[in-house]
């Protein structure tokens, strides 16, 4: 057997439970298969410490290691693994109580995401008081890329903001469904909930319309759109106005 055959038997041997050792003394490689195990769970513990919070380090283990065994790494760079997490979690039997968990896994994919998204300036406030009346309809907004759109059927954005720090968790006032804005401008993610409209608006220029087009639903309800757009602008979403 040639060596890249023999490495390429161990590994596949390494991530699963089902295939026989490819040779020598199989409670010796069975040492290696559990810490390749240990190895992706507590990665996946780090990826995901809120979503861990929330339901506690046994289920959480139990769920991690379920995905371990049915999702192996694609990539070699271990800040990937996980990034099917939530949907995996939105299947999970055990988990078919908890709506709300897989919506923060996801916010937390998105965050991991953010954190590493490329590094770009983002346009200022003034950039957008700075164009001209009759440019704006037809205004396009380049996204920063750390920015990232996320709409959830429960308060995902509140539970994962109360789970930060030390101090017991409050659960959210309102129980309801929510939308974020994460954003990394500079060093730092953050995470917004959005107010009632903003979604829809930054999703269609986010997608390419301009902004009399993402407007026109908001104008039609009598609604105004200039604080959201101030909004989005000082979070330090906008990479440029074009």
């Amino acid at each position: 057997m040639s060596f890249e055959t023999t490495i390429s038997a161990f590994a596949a041997a390494l991530v699963d439970p089902a295939a026989p050792p490819p040779h020598g003394d199989s409670r010796r490689f069975a040492v290696y298969r559990n810490n390749v195990a240990v190895g992706l769970i507590g990665a996946l513990e780090a990826r995901f410490p809120v979503t861990r919070r929330l339901v506690g380090d046994e289920f959480f283990r139990g769920l991690a290691g379920a995905f371990v065994a049915a999702r192996k790494p694609q990539s070699a760079v271990l800040i990937h693994y996980g990034a099917d997490f939530p949907a995996f979690v939105r299947v999970f039997p055990p988990a078919r109580d908890l709506p709300y968990l897989p919506d923060v896994a996801a916010l937390e994919t998105a965050w991991v995401e953010s954190y590493h998204a490329a590094e770009a300036p983002a346009a200022p406030l003034a950039a957008l008081a700075e164009i001209a009346p009759e440019r704006l309809e037809g205004l396009r907004f380049a996204f920063h890329p750390a920015t990232r759109l996320l709409r959830f059927s429960s308060p995902a954005a509140s539970l994962w903001a109360a789970h930060q720090g030390t101090d017991d968790p409050k659960p959210p006032e309102n129980w309801a469904a929510e939308e974020a804005l994460i954003t990394r401008p500079d060093a730092e993610v953050t995470v917004r909930v959005l107010p009632t409209g903003g979604y829809e608006l930054f999703a269609a220029l986010r997608d390419g319309a301009t902004l009399g087009e993402a407007a026109a639903p908001m104008l039609a309800r009598g609604d105004d759109p200039g604080a959201h757009l101030v909004g989005l602008m000082s979070a330090g979403a906008v990479r440029a106005l074009v």
